[in-house]
């Protein structure tokens, strides 16, 4: 088994949070990640325009159903290939990102973010612009020259994959659509 690769630490008021790469044995401390969220505005996608409506309402963490669906998914991910990388506040999973193994689009040239979320004590300091460096350098380095988002319809989420590049794509991959109807989906060029 390979040593866990240390990330320096982040900067700002989170200096103790270290980003590793993840190994299935990691899988239980998913449940660690509070999702919770007060969304605000959200997004759907009609006839190829954006409409934004006010939502108002609290998305509440994982019931255990939803969290066995996650962990599932986490594990089937990193044993088909995958890369994972997370953020550690100790001992404590703070978040994390998941590259899925599956090449899309018809030149097979994208590698999707598969999950990633980062615990609400821990969002807006700069953990998921880490994870979306590391996550593009590892889809970079298995050849991909995008990565494929599949990002919730929720305005902070849909933001914040605009403020790293992310555009609406006009070709969806077929099974992350029906996976993910709701998503607005988008690809982010790599730098080459």
């Amino acid at each position: 088994m390979k040593p866990r690769e240390a990330e320096p630490r982040l900067q700002a008021n989170y200096a103790a949070i270290r980003i590793r790469r993840m190994r299935p044995d990691d899988v239980s401390l998913l449940a660690q990640v509070d999702r919770s969220e007060k969304i605000e505005r959200i997004c759907r996608v009609e006839n190829g325009q954006e409409v934004w409506t006010e939502a108002g309402h609290e998305c509440p963490g994982w019931n255990d159903e939803q969290l066995e669906g996650l962990q599932s998914r986490f594990l089937r991910e990193l044993e088909a290939g995958g890369t994972a990388f997370g953020a550690y506040d100790g001992e404590r999973l703070a978040g994390f990102g998941l590259l899925g193994h599956r090449r899309i689009g018809p030149k097979r040239d994208k590698l999707a973010v598969d999950l990633m979320y980062v615990g609400r004590p821990y969002r807006r300091r700069g953990i998921a612009t880490r994870f979306m460096q590391l996550l593009g350098q590892a889809a970079a380095e298995a050849g991909a020259g995008y990565l494929y988002i599949s990002s919730a319809e929720s305005s902070s989420a849909v933001g914040f994959y605009r403020s790293i590049g992310g555009e609406n794509t006009a070709e969806p991959d077929a099974e992350l659509l029906a996976l993910e109807p709701l998503d607005i989906h988008m690809t982010r060029r790599l730098k080459s």
